[in-house]
Formats: C-alpha cells, sequence, structure tokens
C-alpha cells in the first residue's frame, strides 16, 4: 500500500486515463460494426419475407396480408345497394330475417287509385281538408309485424269474402286522437293531445270502426277492376296478440299510408299476408290494367277478320284405294280403275288433308255441285267411332 504522503504522478495518471479512454473508442466503433451488421442482417429478412409475401399473393392470399377499406366495406356487406334492397356479407347474415318475395306491381296501381278515393271519401266524412299518401309498400313476416306496432294502437281486422281470408288495418293513436279530434269539433290549428296510460272509450273505438268502414269501402272500390271483393269488418283490438290472422313466420304485404290533416294526421298501415292474394296472384303480377300475358284483343280481332276474308282450295273427294306402286307403274291408257262408289253416295271436301264437309254430287246448269249435308263434326266424329268418311 503506498504512502498517502508519497506525492501523485500525475503523468502516469493521465497516460492511464488516455489509454482506458481509447479501449471505450475501440469498443464503441466495435460495438457499431456489430449495430450495423445486425440491421442489415434484418433488411435482408425483411426483404426476403416481402418477396415471399409477393410469392404468397400470386399464389393465394397470405396470412399476413392487410384488408383494404373496399375488402373490409364488402366483408361486412356495406358495398351492397341499399336502395335496390341488395345486402351482401355479415350484413347479409343479420337481416336474413328479413321476407325476400315476389314483386306485385299490380298492387302500387291499385293503392294509388285508393289513395285517391281515400282523399275524397275522408274529406267527406271529417268535413276537413285531409291529404292521403302512400309511402311505400313492403314484404314483411307477420310476427314480427305484430311485435313492432307501438302501442297503442287499434288493429282492426277484416275480412276479404271471395278470397275466403282475413287482411289487418293498423291505425297509431296520432290518427285515432286526430279522428276523434275532428269528429267532436275540436278547434283546428291546436294539436291532438295523447293520453297515454288509459284505454280506449267506447266513443273513440265506434269513430274509428266508421273511420275503418270507409276505408274498407274505398279499398273495395280499388280492387274492383281487377277482381271485384268485398271486404267487411269483423273485430276491432287493442292489443296485438288477439289480432292474429296468420301464422309468425308468414310472409305479408304492408302498405303504409300517411293521413294529413292540416297540422294533425297520423298513419294507417294495411297487412295483407301472402296466403289470402293468392286467389288473385296471377292477377297482381300483371303490369298494368288489363294485361293478357302476350295476347292482344285488339291484333287478335284483326287477325280473325283476315282469316274469315281468306281464300282456300277445296278438294272434292270421289273415294280412295290403296294400291301398290308397282301397280301405279304399269298403268297404261284406258285402263279403267274401279272405285266402291255410287252416283248416290257422299263426297268429302277437303282443305289440304283436313275434312270440311261432305254432300251429295251433281249438276247445276253447266258446273259440278256439291250439296253439303254433314259438317266438318260430324265428320270427326264418325271417323273416331270408326264409320269411316270414305
Amino acid at each position: 500500500m503506498a504512502d498517502e504522503n508519497e506525492p501523485v504522478d500525475e503523468e502516469a495518471m493521465m497516460a492511464e486515463w488516455e489509454a482506458m479512454a481509447a479501449e471505450g473508442e475501440e469498443d464503441a466503433e466495435k460495438s457499431g460494426d456489430d449495430n450495423e451488421q445486425m440491421a442489415a442482417e434484418w433488411e435482408a429478412m425483411a426483404d426476403s419475407d416481402g418477396g415471399e409475401a409477393a410469392e404468397d399473393d400470386e399464389d393465394g392470399p397470405s396470412s399476413g396480408r392487410v384488408l383494404d377499406q373496399d375488402e373490409i366495406d364488402s366483408l361486412l356487406g356495406f358495398d351492397g345497394d341499399a336502395d335496390a334492397g341488395e345486402m351482401t356479407g355479415i350484413h347479409a347474415l343479420i337481416n336474413s330475417a328479413l321476407v325476400s318475395y315476389e314483386r306485385l306491381p299490380m298492387l302500387d296501381i291499385i293503392f294509388d287509385r285508393m289513395v285517391r278515393m281515400m282523399s275524397t271519401s275522408l274529406r267527406n266524412f271529417t268535413s276537413d281538408n285531409i291529404e292521403v299518401s302512400l309511402d311505400n309498400i313492403t314484404s314483411v313476416r307477420f310476427g314480427d309485424y305484430l311485435n313492432s306496432i307501438p302501442l297503442p294502437a287499434m288493429l282492426g281486422v277484416f275480412r276479404a269474402e271471395e278470397w275466403d281470408n282475413y287482411g289487418l288495418m293498423t291505425i297509431d293513436s296520432s290518427l285515432i286522437y286526430s279522428i276523434v279530434d275532428v269528429l267532436l269539433g275540436g278547434r283546428r290549428g291546436t294539436a291532438a293531445m295523447r293520453i297515454e296510460g288509459r284505454p280506449y272509450t267506447t266513443i273513440e273505438q265506434t269513430l274509428v270502426e266508421r273511420m275503418i268502414s270507409v276505408v274498407l269501402k274505398d279499398m273495395c272500390g280499388a280492387f274492383e277492376p281487377l277482381s271485384p271483393v268485398n271486404f267487411t269488418f269483423d273485430r276491432l283490438e287493442t292489443n296485438p296478440r288477439f289480432a292474429t290472422i296468420a301464422r309468425p313466420p308468414n310472409a305479408a304485404v304492408l302498405i303504409k299510408l300517411r293521413v294529413d290533416m292540416e297540422d294533425r294526421g297520423g298513419r294507417l298501415e294495411v297487412l295483407f299476408p301472402y296466403a289470402t292474394l293468392e286467389p288473385v296472384r296471377e292477377l297482381l303480377l300483371q303490369r298494368f290494367m288489363g294485361e293478357k300475358f302476350g295476347r292482344d284483343t285488339i291484333w287478335e280481332t284483326h287477325l280473325a277478320t283476315e282469316l274469315w276474308r281468306a281464300d282456300v282450295d277445296l278438294n272434292a273427294i270421289m273415294d280412295e284405294v290403296s294400291m301398290s306402286l308397282g301397280d301405279v307403274m304399269n298403268f297404261e291408257v284406258g285402263q279403267t280403275i274401279l272405285f266402291n262408289k255410287t252416283p248416290n253416295d257422299e263426297v268429302i271436301l277437303k282443305c289440304g288433308d283436313v275434312p270440311m264437309v261432305s254432300g251429295a254430287i251433281g249438276r247445276a246448269g253447266q258446273h259440278v255441285a256439291v250439296m253439303v249435308r254433314h259438317t266438318a263434326d260430324r265428320l270427326v266424329l264418325e271417323d273416331e267411332n270408326g264409320m269411316g268418311m270414305n
């Protein structure tokens, strides 16, 4: 151990510090080289992974590939045309309970006609300015519709006599209170009061029944040009469970109408199960009134008229004999051929191969004539019975 009083050799200490600093620089340079080498190795690995990913993209999707926004929208089903009702992906699975059924074009025409008739009828019924508009016509499941009805509401069940089935009419609370207010002399310019938490009174139910009768009468008039049907009021319910007219999974057509009375009004919905419309399904598939699925009455009449004016050639068949081709080839001039006919037997007049009439042959002036005795119907009947025509 050195003596504390011994003087410190400063030059030796400085030399030792310089040596330590030089070793540190060498270590730093060595570690820097190592870091650069490691970075180069990582870059090489990344390049090789990128090449493999590119090859995977050519052969098929890679597990490490990131989806872009368009592919995400397609997967989730948000790239479909919502207005056209097209749904894909997860969105289609979520909405798989929706009904996809054939469109009935004639319903649009029928309820457009009904809207015009209702506007006039309800004006006469309420003595007020009423505007009725058609919102849309959609397909729903009957059970889903009953669960979606906002309460309180009144549900009128009506029967289609000729179709032997039922329909449903829903009047929301806003329209109920508006009709009651108008019919009982409510002041104009004030919104209809909505009182919740109580059942509808007998007066309110009676007034709504009268309005339903007016709407059903207009609906009969709207369907009359297509297929005459009589809609009769059956009952009025306030609980959707008691208004069940079809099984919950059954498909139905929902027609939503809007009734506006200046600053008041509400919604009226008509629901037809497809089973109710089945008797007139073929008629509802028409695109316009009177469509005959390819038939045109004007051209039919014109074609029938021209056919009656057409000229045809008739051949008078005296008799027919079956002979071999060899006998025919051996015919000679002046040879006599015998037929199993007498002058009193009938001859048949044919148009082509079709027998038309038959009668007795004779003479009228300088012409050979045939007196018609039987028509083609008689000839066909005799042929079917095996009596023969020749």
